[in-house]
This record gives structure tokens, C-alpha cells and sequence, in this order.
């Protein structure tokens, strides 16, 4: 298998990326292809030990960065790390493909250069979200698409599935619609259709779920349209970093607080490493006809690394394809309707 980075994309690239590369093939047998300015890249590979023949160079010319418009970026910067990156996996000299670059040209370039898979109306991003105890949830859609159709949403919860089952190992992951209520009767006119077309189709639907009910672990796939989710999303970000540091500054305000601070710092840890989304790696694209994995824009190399093992999964168990087996069920229940 080959994986493709995107080493120019993010914040701290290429230093981090090329770090996170670095520790990722220590402990895999995949070859690496990390794709961008070759001379900054060779400086950070010179400062490890690694295999020459597992991690190599492809060198592109140009940067597509956050403040380009995402579909002309797409169409006019073909020398970018992010556009030969996708190429790669087009032409099938790639597998994988992992960027923490603009998240708008990499949806527009899974569209454009490896397109839909046939039948997937709209392609989503599926976040992988902490549930306290229980390991994590899949957050779809996280922010692709702000305005959903009824089938759209039936799509989400399909994918996200089957990535569930197949790359992080739960057998009939059970699936919630997000809505103001519980009641099948709650919600819009999108939503009560979409909850009609979830109930109808084989998934594990278990109705709708409210906002409280998703950290609290309530179901495995959470279906939102992107608005939605992506508040979600940065909500909890948002809430998580807030409490952390409450608790940092109530557990230094005096000494028996310090010493309580010391005796639960093991505890802390663990607590903080489960909001943490560099321990997650990246979101997967679902619905393009090829393997994409999005980083945050922040991560570092221990989200590099993450990002590529969790990618490995993602095309050894053939995801795209079961999307595209699944698709002929997906259109028999929109008919019924």
C-alpha cells in the first residue's frame, strides 16, 4: 500500500507533517509518499533516521493555503501538494491520501479529480467525536454540507455505517438523527422525511437523539446535516478547552490545591487525552471514489501519525467499494418512498 501526504498542508507543516511520517513508518510496512517543496521537505527528513525506500519525495511547486478559494484554487493550482496528492490516488499510483490543508479544496478536490462515487449524492465529512468512556462516535456530516436534502442525510448515515464496521470495529453500529426532540413528529420538514427514510432502510436506526444525548455516547453514527455538525463539533472543542482550564486554574489557586492538582494529574492526563483530537488522527471523506483523510488544520505529528495508521484500515477493508455496493439499497428505499 502507498499513502500520500499532503506535506505542505496546515499549519505546521512541513516540520510536523514530516515528523509525524517519520514515526508512523517506524511502525508500519506501507510506503510513504509525501508530496510538496522538495528541498524544505528533505531538510526536515535529514534531521531523523529513516528508510529512503519506504519514505520518498514527489515534489509540487505551489501551496494551496487557507485564504484560497477552494474550487479555483483546485482548477489553477495543479502544481499544489494537495492537487498531485489527489492525482496520485486518481491515477492509482496512490491509496491514500492525507492532508490537514483547506478543507473546501479538498472536498472540492475529491469531487473534481476522483468525483462522486455513483449513486452518493452528497460526499461528507466524518469526524470521529469523544464520547467519555466509550471511545468515539462518527460525527457525519461535520461540515461539508451546511443544507441537506432527506436522502442526503440517509446517505450520511449509511457511510458512516459502514466505516464504523470497518475500520473501527463495531458490528451493527446503531445510528441517531439529530433533532430538537426525541418524537419522530419533532423537527423540520427535512428532518421528519429523513427520520421516515432512516426508519425504512436497514441500518440500526434508533430514532432521534438530541443535542445532551451525544456525548453521552447515546448511538455509534450521529447524522446532522454540516451545519449542525460542525457546531457540534466546535462546541465541544470549545467546551472541553474551557473546562481543562477551570480546572488548571482552580487546581493552582492555592498549596492543598496543588497537592490535590499532584494526585489526580494521572487521572487529568487520561481525561484530557480523550478530547484530544490528535489521538483520533483525522476525519475520513466518505462518499468519493477514492481513500481521503482530512487532519485538522493544527495537527501535529502524533495527529500525522494517527491520521496515516487509522487511513490504513480505511482502504485495506475496501470502504469505498462497500459504499458503492450499498448504493443500490440506498436508492430502493428513497423509491419507496
Amino acid at each position: 500500500m502507498r499513502i500520500a501526504i499532503d506535506g505542505m498542508g496546515g499549519d505546521n507543516a512541513p516540520l510536523e507533517i514530516v515528523k509525524g511520517c517519520v514515526e508512523a513508518a517506524k511502525l508500519i510496512d506501507e510506503d510513504l509518499i509525501i508530496v510538496g517543496d522538495r528541498e524544505q521537505i528533505q531538510n526536515e527528513l535529514d534531521k531523523y533516521e529513516y528508510n529512503p525506500s519506504q519514505i520518498t519525495i514527489l515534489h509540487a511547486e505551489d501551496v494551496i493555503t487557507n485564504d484560497d478559494a477552494p474550487v479555483r484554487a483546485v482548477r489553477t493550482k495543479t502544481e499544489s501538494s494537495l492537487v498531485k496528492g489527489l492525482v496520485l490516488v486518481k491515477e492509482g499510483q496512490a491509496d491514500l491520501f492525507v492532508s490537514a490543508g483547506n478543507t473546501g479544496a479538498i472536498m472540492a478536490g475529491g469531487l473534481f479529480i476522483l468525483g462522486r462515487i455513483q449513486g452518493i449524492d452528497r460526499p461528507a465529512i466524518a469526524a470521529t467525536y469523544p464520547v467519555l468512556g466509550k471511545g468515539v462516535a462518527l460525527l457525519v456530516d461535520s461540515g461539508a454540507n451546511v443544507e441537506c436534502k432527506p436522502n442526503n442525510l440517509l446517505e450520511f448515515a449509511t457511510m458512516g455505517s459502514i466505516y464504523m464496521q470497518k475500520v473501527l470495529d463495531v458490528e451493527d453500529p446503531t445510528v441517531g438523527l439529530v433533532n430538537i426532540g426525541t418524537e419522530e413528529t419533532k423537527g423540520t420538514t427535512v428532518i421528519k422525511a429523513a427520520y421516515e427514510l432512516l426508519q425504512k432502510s436497514s441500518i440500526n436506526f434508533i430514532g432521534n437523539i438530541e443535542a445532551r444525548d451525544v456525548p453521552k455516547g447515546t448511538c455509534d453514527v450521529i447524522v446532522c446535516d454540516g451545519f449542525v455538525g460542525n457546531v457540534i463539533l466546535k462546541l465541544t472543542e470549545g467546551l472541553a478547552w474551557t473546562i481543562f482550564k477551570l480546572v488548571k486554574t482552580k487546581f493552582t489557586e492555592g498549596l492543598l490545591s496543588k497537592m490535590g492538582a499532584l494526585l489526580l494529574a494521572g487521572k487529568l492526563k487520561e481525561l484530557k487525552s480523550e478530547f484530544d483530537y490528535s489521538e483520533y488522527g483525522g476525519a475520513p471523506i466518505l462518499g468519493v471514489k477514492g481513500a481521503i483523510v482530512k487532519m485538522h488544520g493544527s495537527s501535529g505529528s502524533t495527529a500525522v501519525k494517527n491520521a496515516i495508521l487509522r487511513g490504513i484500515p480505511y482502504v485495506r477493508n475496501n470502504v469505498v467499494q462497500t459504499i458503492q455496493d450499498s448504493v443500490l439499497e440506498l436508492e430502493e428505499v428513497i423509491i419507496s418512498e
